[in-house]
């Protein structure tokens, strides 16, 4: 016999969890559209993925090449590029990987924090914040 549906004449309603349920599908990013028509070339549909990943790629050249901070400064400033890319335009393509607001958060707060941490790096950093120095003082010391 096959498998069979077991009925005695009365249904009964199905418990549904919200806790455990099977994902079948899963939309799309909003903004997640190609940033080109489909008539065009595929780096052309994603230009603004290619435009952050093209910047982190110098920056890790400029890095390779013994400049570390100038090198580090600019993979933080591709990040930032992409935060300002994903909430200008309405499509971006594989730029977008979870809704606006953390695509934001992600690429924003990455970035702010790797140009931070460039321009603090030791020896002679280009921003000296005091209140760390005391942190640090009272942790590590």
């Amino acid at each position: 016999m096959g498998a069979e549906a077991h009925s005695d004449g009365a249904s009964e309603p199905q418990r549904s969890s919200r806790r455990f349920q099977l994902t079948r599908d899963t939309a799309r990013p909003e903004g997640g559209g190609r940033a080109a028509s489909g008539d065009h070339p595929a780096p052309a549909r994603q230009w603004p993925l290619l435009t952050v990943m093209g910047g982190v790629a110098v920056g890790l050249l400029i890095v390779a090449f013994d400049a570390f901070r100038v090198g580090t400064i600019l993979i933080g400033l591709s990040l930032l590029a992409g935060a300002a890319l994903r909430w200008a335009l309405p499509s971006v393509g594989m730029l977008a990987v979870r809704s606006r607001f953390t695509d934001l958060a992600t690429y924003g707060g990455l970035g702010f924090a790797i140009v931070m941490l460039a321009l603090m790096a030791q020896p002679k950093p280009w921003v000296h914040i005091p209140f760390l120095d005391d942190l640090v003082h009272f942790t590590v010391r």
